[in-house]
């Protein structure tokens, strides 16, 4: 038990760190040929590995435990970011507007990423259950397939409609939407070989565990 619990302390700090993380990268915007997407991106697909495994080895409640302190630990850190942003620098610092411009994201992006966050980790932890349930825990990889790719679409439509809604032209709003969720879509594809890799190595961490000496 006590080795079952260190992995899952260890899942969720990998959980929170690309949660995190994606909240920092996501303001720096990067082009690949006719795609934009914020670079958040490549850390966030992290937070759906973490909670497929979690669903698959522990059970529902747990992974959405998971995603609701990962929400808290969210709200934590743009409050101390808003925090430090209002320091009074020191006379000697000369990084404040950039300091600002990385860590004083707050209001209606701040909103938008915080509820397309909760929402499409929920349907991911719902959509993984109902699929494993659906096929008796057989394929492993179309659950973790279709409820990754499905919670990024609706994460993709909630960030960008409610962060950027008119603010640009809707042809644009449309092509940032499609951007990200094809990087996205990728990412999850690719996740899927460390997805069994993962739940391979704990079961076989657990089942060690649990021989007798």
């Amino acid at each position: 038990m006590e080795r079952k619990n260190n992995i899952l302390i260890f899942l969720v700090s990998i959980f929170i760190t690309g949660l995190i993380g994606a909240n920092i990268l996501a303001t720096k915007i990067f082009t690949i040929g006719p795609i934009m997407a914020p670079a958040g991106v490549i850390a966030y697909p992290i937070t759906f590995l973490c909670t497929d495994i979690i669903s698959e080895l522990w059970d529902r409640n747990t992974a959405q435990r998971v995603v609701w302190a990962g929400f808290f630990a969210s709200v934590i850190f743009l409050i101390l970011s808003y925090v430090a942003v209002i320091l009074t620098p020191a006379s000697f610092y000369s990084h404040q507007e950039v300091f600002a411009e990385i860590f004083g994201k707050v209001g209606r992006i701040t909103f938008a990423g915080l509820l397309a966050y909760i929402i499409s980790q929920s349907h991911d932890v719902w959509t993984f259950h109902f699929l494993k349930d659906l096929t008796e825990g057989r394929h492993l990889w179309l659950r973790n397939n279709l409820s990754t790719i499905g919670s990024q679409f609706l994460d993709t439509i909630i960030f960008i409609t409610i962060a950027f809604a008119g603010t640009m032209p809707l042809r644009a709003l449309l092509l940032m939407m499609a951007g990200q969720w094809f990087v996205k879509v990728v990412m999850a594809l690719m996740d899927t070989p460390f997805c069994y890799l993962g739940v391979g190595l704990v079961s076989r961490s657990l089942t060690v565990e649990n021989q007798p000496g």
